[in-house]
């Protein structure tokens, strides 16, 4: 069937046509504005029968906003049937024709497997999605349950083999963050950390009169490293980076 008048399909499977294109086809004199609204007066209802759309084109003066129409096919077709000229029984028996070809069996069937296909890609690009976030979430929950087999107190030793570095390693990366501090020998939390409960302090005798005081870490310190050093100097534990890698080589 030639296409006498455009028509499209919106996401609710109606077919539409454009009221300026019917306009145009019926060759109606008055200007298309007063024309349409004359023609909603035979009990056409907006958002029901037709939507209203807009578009900027330009024109000598500038931009101009067009307004246009999108109006489903019985509406079209009780329009050319109220012009009562020959190009509205043309236009009618076009509508009637194109209602018959889109309600066919045949067509049914099509746009309810193209709405089924969408549909399917739709799900498998969300499960894609989450697949990848699963996968990502994945080293970090490997990380959390090292840690959550832990419930001790650790030295700053213990932590940095997490990273496959030593201690002074960790300990100058930590005070290049700001995180702690160095004074006579013991290395300290910076006032902001301090009430977090991240870390604390033990003294541990030499002898009689000399002793010595060290900073231990909580867990909760620990996934405080784990969170700075990721996200300040992209730096992860040794677990992290074989579960990327092999996220990598799959």
């Amino acid at each position: 069937m030639n296409q006498l008048i455009p028509t499209k399909e919106n996401e609710n499977g109606n077919l539409l046509v454009s009221g300026r294109d019917l306009h145009e086809f019926l060759k109606i004199k008055t200007e298309y504005r007063k024309w349409f609204s004359r023609m909603t007066e035979y009990g056409f209802i907006e958002n029901v029968d037709f939507i209203r759309v807009t578009q900027k084109c330009p024109t000598p003066g500038g931009v101009q906003e067009i307004v246009d129409h999108h109006i489903k096919i019985p509406m079209a077709k009780e329009i050319s049937m109220i012009q009562r000229n020959e190009k509205g029984k043309q236009a009618r028996l076009y509508f009637l024709e194109l209602e018959e070809k889109w309600n066919s069996p045949e067509m049914v069937m099509k746009r309810a497997m193209d709405y089924l296909n969408a549909k399917v890609q739709q799900l498998e690009s969300k499960n894609s999605i989450l697949t990848s976030e699963v996968n990502e979430l994945k080293p970090k929950a490997t990380y959390y349950d090292l840690v959550l087999q832990n419930k001790s107190l650790l030295a700053i030793g213990v932590i940095a083999k997490d990273y496959g570095m030593g201690a002074p390693t960790l300990n100058k990366i930590l005070h290049e963050l700001g995180v702690q501090y160095k004074q006579s020998g013991t290395w300290m939390l910076y006032y902001k950390y301090q009430d977090k409960g991240y870390a604390q302090t033990k003294t541990h005798a030499i002898d009689a009169d000399k002793s010595n005081i060290h900073l231990y870490w909580t867990q909760k310190g620990r996934m405080f490293i784990y969170e700075i050093l990721k996200s300040e100097k992209g730096i992860l534990p040794i677990v992290e980076r074989d579960s990327e890698q092999l996220r990598l080589v799959k």
